[in-house]
């Protein structure tokens, strides 16, 4: 059964630090493309940051130098750590995996994450 499950999130003061997870069981990691993505109340969904089959990293011009994605394929894992969190950072927070070449790609479930004091 394939799975893309997240974990983290939660609420947390401005300034401070989370971190988001997501576990992949029934396909191989290593072989998909990983991108966290983001969706705020009325907005549209967008792309926080993405680490490619080659360990490449992108950002979204906001986050840069506060979030920081990294990937683990042994462990078929991959993490977002998110530092220096503003209010406007409040969405829900969703991993993706978009297989390189055929374009096969998983969702996880989302994880709320609130910034406010």
């Amino acid at each position: 059964q394939v799975q893309f499950v997240e974990s983290g999130g939660g609420l947390v003061q401005p300034g401070g630090s989370l971190r988001l997870s997501c576990a992949a069981s029934g396909f191989t990691l290593r072989y998909y493309a990983i991108g966290w993505f983001r969706q705020a109340p009325g907005k549209e969904r967008e792309l926080v940051a993405r680490i490619l089959v080659n360990g490449r990293t992108e950002y979204l011009d906001s986050v840069q130098g506060r979030f920081s994605i990294s990937r683990n394929n042994a462990k078929r894992t991959t993490t977002l750590q998110m530092n220096t969190l503003k209010p406007e950072d409040t969405a829900i927070y969703y991993c993706n995996a978009v297989a390189h070449g055929s374009g096969q790609y998983y969702w996880g479930q989302g994880t709320q994450v609130t910034v406010s004091s």
